[in-house]
């Protein structure tokens, strides 16, 4: 959820989410998404069992609680120190190591020697400008072991439910406003891709790629797609 980026859309969202930590999980408590919400947590957490897992955008750590108990062991990294205290209590300290950390550049969280089979985040794509994802997808990628797992899950956009799009940008990224409890409002980055969209994102960097949805959250499952030998064939099929 969180990001520790050095440009003005980062820096919008990091202050809106260190804002909004005390408040943040009511999102989980809407009443027309708890059916979806524990179909989620019973799906999710066989994805991680037994793998090293890096989560970035951890946010509060909702999903990290949910996966700890599964995973070997897990790296949660998130850019608002404020979320990452909140986390801290819901997950066991010998299971998740916590970090703040940058989501575009999460190797600078990883330590000589250390490796992940699976990675995760929750409610993190939405926020990452159009531009960018391929860049994000070849960082968490080169954080990850060939084959690895990753899993992404995010909104649907609900009417109703769902805060109204307020303005779609020159780079087709559609923004909203949102008002927290002390009456502050925050412009945020918040993005809807369709199926097509989230395919094109990870065209030639994944395999096995799925695509689960509900009424008002979609999942993106993949694994990291092996490098290929310059002259194989699958290299000359890639390029």
């Amino acid at each position: 959820m969180g990001v520790f980026l050095r440009s003005e859309a980062a820096d919008l969202l990091r202050a809106y989410y260190a804002a909004r930590a005390a408040e943040y999980d009511r999102v989980y408590l809407k009443p027309e998404r708890q059916a979806d919400l524990r179909q989620i947590e019973a799906w999710l957490p066989a994805h991680f069992a037994g793998r090293r897992v890096l989560e970035v955008a951890c946010g509060t750590g909702y999903w990290t609680r949910l996966i700890a108990p599964v995973a070997t062991h897990m790296l949660a990294l998130d850019a608002a120190p404020e979320t990452l205290e909140i986390a801290r209590r819901r997950a066991p300290p010998e299971r998740v190591a916590f970090a703040v950390g940058d989501a575009y550049a999460p190797h600078e969280c990883i330590e000589s020697g250390q490796c992940f089979d699976a990675a995760f985040a929750g409610f993190w794509w939405s926020h990452v400008p159009r531009a960018r994802l391929r860049g994000f997808l070849h960082g968490l990628h080169a954080c990850l072991e060939p084959g690895a797992r990753v899993v992404f899950l995010d909104n649907r956009f609900v009417p109703g439910s769902s805060t109204p799009v307020s303005e779609e940008d020159a780079q087709g990224d559609t923004w909203q406003q949102r008002r927290l409890d002390d009456g502050s409002t925050h412009r945020v980055l918040k993005n809807f891709p369709t199926e097509a969209q989230l395919r094109e994102a990870v065209a030639g960097l994944a395999t096995d790629v799925r695509i689960s949805t509900w009424g008002h959250y979609w999942a993106l499952e993949y694994l990291v797609l092996t490098p290929q030998p310059a002259g194989s064939t699958a290299a000359k099929q890639a390029g």
